[in-house]
């Protein structure tokens, strides 16, 4: 697996090239608009050469008997010309929308799609808030970088060539040679300025990601905030980033105010030579009064969109940048692969077989050693052991969150690494330790298990997880906003929601990881009578802390550092007097020491 930086620099011509395989589909479309482009350029290039007939046949010295009709004509040419200008735009701009916004569309969901496919480890490491905002302005990018390269770079370059082609035809060679140089000098001014702004830019928006993801991290972790009054803490390291985020915009504006000084320079001396050359053609008598505005209006047309070419190439470099950004989040090559063939895998019974299994997170932190047990069709098995001993790895390692190092799991003797890992994941169903909600009613998390399900089934989870009493309870019953993570819900009542939705999904196999750990006594009890009969008649996994939750369990496995060094009932644990069973009294001890405390604090002083 490899994890590809996602400030790396990623090639302009590879980004070009992606964003181009998703506009393909509209082809056509992006081809009538671009005929709709050259038709409305040639009207605005023949407005100044209609400008200058209207102004010569004024023209006495020209003209000395001019007839109303002719100028007539030529106004109204003059007025249809901006007319057909303006609408062969607007038919361009509603033609291309379609496939720009499309290929928004298509990205963003092929990146969403992409980010849910990669390993754990990646989501692990990942800062959620910058990769949220390099989505976002990856996202924009898309369309600044469309607008400004079909709307503005295209058609500059095609209306300069077709004036630098009208002036080649019908004026001296020096007309030519300066209006090319200036605009040749003023591309090359600011491709390269622009191109060496390039880095603040990048600084710019990796401190913008770093206060983004900040924030995001405070706020989602508010009550922890709040629990150690680390407020002020939060807020001088979000002022942290966002000073360094300061520093490299005030760069970028003042950066910016000498591209566009130098831009400014380039384009009057420009004018002012070209202007006086035509001043000087007409007291010669080899230009007319005509020929001068038309010059004057050509450039005007040349070096009004040039004036915003600084800001059109700082667009499309910074669109580039960001969009450099989120494709690189595509060439992140982290997902569980598998094989191209690969069936799905098929239940019957759901067998579970952990064959001489061993794993490490990293090649020198060595997690599981040599683990084989089985959990046969339709029994619960439990596995305890001490924090760290690598309990929580084997629910992992079933889900295929990541790939054994060496050995087998399997599933009615299929490899989970030989199966597509839809089939995989369809058949497995899971109540965590933490359950985390979305932000959205109760209803909607209860259907996340089957949103396919049918009223009836939907009713009998919510009966079956002992949910009803409490959803009646509340105002607005199924439509009540559980909040962020579940906030406003109790550990239990989330508890009992993450069950009504794995029941709803009716997988074969169910994985119990801690399930109750952090519950209240009363709470564990009835939280157990509910995960009761989502277990029965299923293949069941229980990952447990508190051992007399699973005292009925068919089997139980004690895991420590690794391995397997005790297995059997609960009773044939206890005899053996080991490892369980020291945990097992250990916990009865502090269950009563909690009790003779809670006595304690509630019995009345007692009066002599």
């Amino acid at each position: 697996m490899v994890h590809n930086n996602p400030d790396g620099k990623r090639d302009v011509w590879k980004t070009l090239e992606t964003l181009t395989s998703y506009l393909w589909e509209f082809r056509w479309r992006i081809g009538i608009a671009f005929a709709f482009l050259i038709l409305a350029k040639v009207a605005i290039v023949l407005v100044p050469i209609t400008i200058k007939k209207i102004v010569d046949w004024f023209d006495i010295s020209l003209n000395p008997d001019p007839i109303l009709i002719v100028p007539v004509a030529l106004i109204l040419t003059y007025g249809l010309l901006g007319l057909s200008s303006t609408l062969f735009e607007e038919l361009r701009n509603a033609l291309f929308s379609r496939a720009s916004q499309r290929a928004v569309r298509n990205i963003g969901l092929k990146v969403f799609r992409h980010l849910h496919n990669l390993s754990h480890s990646f989501h692990q490491d990942r800062e959620t808030g910058g990769i949220s905002r390099d989505i976002e302005r990856g996202t924009r990018g898309i369309n600044y970088l469309l607008w400004y390269i079909v709307f503005s770079i295209v058609p500059t370059i095609f209306e300069i060539l077709v004036i630098c082609t009208f002036l080649a035809i019908n004026f001296e060679a020096k007309f030519v040679l300066i209006t090319g140089g200036t605009i040749a000098a003023y591309f090359a001014f600011t491709f390269y300025v622009t191109r060496w702004r390039t880095k603040f830019r990048v600084r710019m928006n990796a401190a913008e990601s770093k206060a983004n993801s900040s924030s995001v991290d405070a706020l989602l972790n508010y009550e922890t905030v709040k629990y150690f009054g680390n407020e002020r803490h939060e807020a001088e390291r979000f002022d942290f980033h966002l000073k360094e985020w300061e520093k490299q915009s005030v760069i970028s504006e003042q950066t910016l105010a000498l591209l566009n000084i130098g831009q400014g320079l380039i384009i009057a001396s420009g004018m002012i030579v070209l202007l006086m050359l035509a001043a000087e053609g007409i007291v010669a008598g080899v230009l007319t009064l005509g020929d001068f505005i038309m010059l004057n209006a050509f450039l005007m047309q040349m070096y009004m969109p040039l004036r915003f070419l600084g800001t059109t190439f700082r667009e499309i470099n910074h669109a580039l940048t960001d969009l450099e950004r989120m494709f690189n989040l595509l060439d992140v090559d982290d997902t569980m692969s598998e094989p191209d063939d690969a069936p799905e895998l098929v239940t019957n019974g759901a067998a579970i077989r952990f064959e001489n299994v061993g794993f490490g997170y990293k090649s020198d932190r060595i997690i599981l050693k040599n683990v084989s047990f089985e959990i046969p069709s339709g029994q619960k098995i439990a596995v305890v052991g001490k924090s760290g001993s690598g309990k929580s790895t084997l629910v992992r390692l079933l889900f295929r969150f990541y790939d054994v190092d060496s050995g087998h799991v399997l599933i009615d003797g299929q490899d989970v690494r030989d199966v597509t890992l839809e089939s995989l994941h369809a058949a497995i169903g899971i109540v965590p330790q933490d359950t985390v909600l979305f932000n959205d009613t109760i209803e909607y998390n209860i259907l996340y298990g089957n949103p396919r399900c049918t009223r009836s089934e939907f009713e009998k989870a919510v009966e079956q997880a002992n949910l009803k009493e409490f959803i009646d309870s509340l105002p607005q019953s199924f439509d009540t906003i559980v909040g962020e993570r579940g906030l406003k819900l109790s550990g239990g009542e989330k508890q009992r929601v993450s069950i009504a939705r794995t029941i709803l999904k009716n997988p074969p196999i169910l994985v119990l990881d801690e399930a109750t750990s952090s519950l209240d006594s009363k709470s564990e009890r009835f939280i157990q009578n509910a995960l009761d009969i989502v277990a029965k008649n299923r293949t069941t996994l229980v990952i447990a802390h508190r051992l007399s939750t699973v005292a009925d369990a068919d089997r139980i496995l004690v895991l420590d550092n690794g391995e397997i060094v005790e297995q059997g009932t609960h009773e044939e644990l206890l005899k053996l007097d080991g490892l369980f069973a020291e945990m097992w009294w250990l916990q009865q001890i502090e269950q009563i020491e909690a009790k003779l405390t809670e006595m304690s604090e509630n019995k009345d002083p007692v009066s002599v």
